[in-house]
């Protein structure tokens, strides 16, 4: 599957690829900055997300897959990697199936292990909003703040909701419902990804644990760990600054020799 991207830039690759419900464009500000220190930066979005194609599967194994064939389609590989969140389980499959495509390796604020169910609410309840016309983004806030308590949250979900005279969604929440055992889930992978690999950390998230290292190095033996103290598990909105300089420190725009 050929995804949707919007590439900036000119110079050594650096791949940006979102979380659960997110989109490309959730990196807008990040692209930009990393663009303006002289890097071609592609941001993509994942199937069933933002404007790419709508298809049922969401393992790991076949999100990898898109991405690898819409970048050698782009001519962008080999290429630096960033990931957060689901989008980090997807670069880490993908540098696994394909590690000569992957030169360095950023995962932020996931590990490679499976996690709770507690996303598949928030997709059926974003499902199951009643989308009639004259449909106000008030009032579709207000339909999901009794599953979705946290307003930032409720804000980002919303960000998928197209309003006006047929209000739709422009992602594939029965796609996801459908998979989300699967997006919870790591699958067993087979063989190491050797190259350069950084997983990011936000202070306030729980999601990247010293339990989970051993799953980590098992697999990314080159790991190094850096934890941002003033970021939770949205690192590039709570600290982009933070976030910013060491992305940039690890996938600098000249590569090193």
């Amino acid at each position: 599957m050929i995804l949707h991207h919007v590439s900036r830039g000119e110079g050594a690759g650096l791949v940006l690829l979102h979380g659960l419900f997110g989109q490309s464009g959730n990196f807008g500000a990040v692209q930009r900055r990393l663009v303006a220190g002289g890097r071609r930066v592609v941001a993509l979005d994942l199937r069933n997300h933002g404007a790419s194609p709508q298809a049922p599967g969401m393992d790991y194994r076949t999100l990898a897959e898109d991405v690898h064939e819409t970048l050698a389609a782009l001519g962008v590989l080999p290429c630096a990697m960033l990931g957060h969140s689901m989008g980090g389980k997807t670069a880490m499959a993908l540098a696994l199936a394909h590690p000569g495509a992957v030169v360095r390796l950023c995962v932020a604020d996931i590990a490679p292990v499976r996690y709770r169910p507690h996303l598949v609410t928030y997709a059926v309840a974003m499902r199951d909003l009643a989308l009639r016309p004259g449909l106000t983004r008030a009032e579709a806030d207000a339909a999901l703040a009794p599953v979705v308590e946290e307003a930032g949250e409720r804000a980002f979900l919303l960000s998928n909701l197209v309003l006006g005279e047929q209000p739709r969604w422009r992602i594939g929440l029965d796609h996801i419902i459908a998979g989300m055992d699967d997006i919870q889930d790591w699958p067993v992978a087979d063989g190491i990804y050797a190259g350069p690999t950084l997983f990011l950390a936000g202070a306030r998230s729980g999601y990247v644990r010293a339990e989970h290292r051993p799953a980590i190095t098992a697999l990314f033996p080159a790991a190094r760990f850096v934890t941002l103290k003033n970021a939770g598990h949205w690192l590039h909105a709570d600290d982009p600054e933070g976030f910013l300089a060491v992305v940039e420190a690890f996938a600098p725009a000249t590569p090193p020799a």
